[in-house]
């Protein structure tokens, strides 16, 4: 374990943002991740991830860890499901590419977006009808303070929208070292339901998808809305999608007949951020080497050599606008640091 000294975390977030670790040290075990936990001479820690779901707006007087535990195993398995396991370091996208090519459903709805295994949980990712919490078993995460590594099943975590225990009660006491999902091995439940999938799989030509052919879809579409990080720094969507009332929704539709909403509850409907950012104006808007993406209104993005402060800035004007206009609160999916 060997740590640095004032390192550029730019090639660990993928907003590209130049901040600084005062220290940093990548550990590649839980015990090694034991081990940079209880080093005492370094007070302040922080945990580092892929990078993916965070706008970091300052430099980090800390210790900063970043999580490289590697491996993908099979727990269990019988005739229709397997059991998955895979470590926290290890890239999402690669971990669902290695499902399906097991033939292993379940996850392909969630192709290409970015970060690693160890941040999903914690965000209960989500795309195109299928959230994380849909296929979850259990994750093993390590206690900070007690260092024992302690298993939360999938009614533990309290999975919600881009929501669990994790960024509620336990906010920054475990470090989620493993997640294990249940897989299908056959007779896979496809979600086709969203228009953009089922237009995408008539352009390539497919009758009858498979789970392959479901995640090819997906990520022709996130390439044609979504920038590439390695290409324009960003951290996908920026913004979650808000929740209001039936009653409200229709009294918005007065003013706004176009509004588009999907039923969250007998009550409630969720409303597009994208469209409410789009519709403020927003979309496409450039202020200097930052701004909103021109195909993705939910997409902040740093054209380079942006500071994070100044995106921050940016959501937080976002936010005020679409208050002003809508009498609606949308909240940040990205973690500000």
């Amino acid at each position: 374990m060997h740590i640095q000294e004032n390192i550029s975390l730019k090639p660990y977030n993928t907003f590209g943002l130049d901040a600084r670790a005062t220290y940093f040290v990548q550990v590649n075990s839980i015990q090694e991740l034991k081990d940079a936990l209880s080093l005492e001479n370094y007070p302040n820690k922080f945990i580092l991830g892929g990078g993916s779901n965070m706008l970091l707006t300052k430099d980090l007087d800390c210790l900063v860890i970043h999580l490289a535990l590697k491996g993908i195993e099979i727990i269990n398995q019988d005739e229709d499901e397997v059991l998955v396991k895979a470590c926290a370091g290890e890239n999402w996208h690669q971990f669902v590419l290695w499902c399906l090519a097991q033939d292993f459903g379940g996850i392909e709805n969630l192709s290409l977006i970015p970060g690693n295994v160890g941040t999903a949980p914690i965000q209960n990712i989500g795309a195109y009808g299928v959230e994380l919490k849909d296929v979850f078993e259990s994750c093993e995460a390590l206690n900070i303070e007690t260092k024992a590594i302690e298993t939360f099943t999938k009614e533990a975590c309290q999975f919600g929208y881009r929501e669990s225990v994790f960024k509620q009660d336990k906010k920054g006491r475990y470090v989620i070292v493993s997640a294990t999902l249940r897989l299908r091995k056959h007779q896979h439940q496809l979600h086709t339901e969203y228009g953009a999938i089922t237009n995408e799989l008539e352009s390539m030509g497919v009758v009858d998808p498979t789970i392959q052919d479901i995640s090819k879809a997906v990520i022709a579409i996130r390439e044609s809305k979504l920038p590439n990080p390695n290409v324009i720094g960003n951290s996908g969507s920026f913004f979650k999608n808000p929740v209001i009332s039936n009653i409200y929704f229709e009294k918005l539709k007065i003013n706004f007949p176009d509004m588009p909403s999907y039923v969250v509850s007998q009550d409630e409907v969720k409303v597009p951020a994208g469209w409410l950012i789009e519709k403020s104006g927003f979309k496409g808007k450039t202020f200097n080497n930052y701004g909103v993406h021109k195909k993705q209104a939910l997409v902040l993005v740093n054209y380079g050599g942006a500071q994070g402060s100044d995106i921050f800035d940016l959501a937080k004007l976002i936010q005020k606008t679409i208050k002003r206009i809508f009498g609606i609160t949308i909240e940040t999916e990205v973690n500000i640091i």
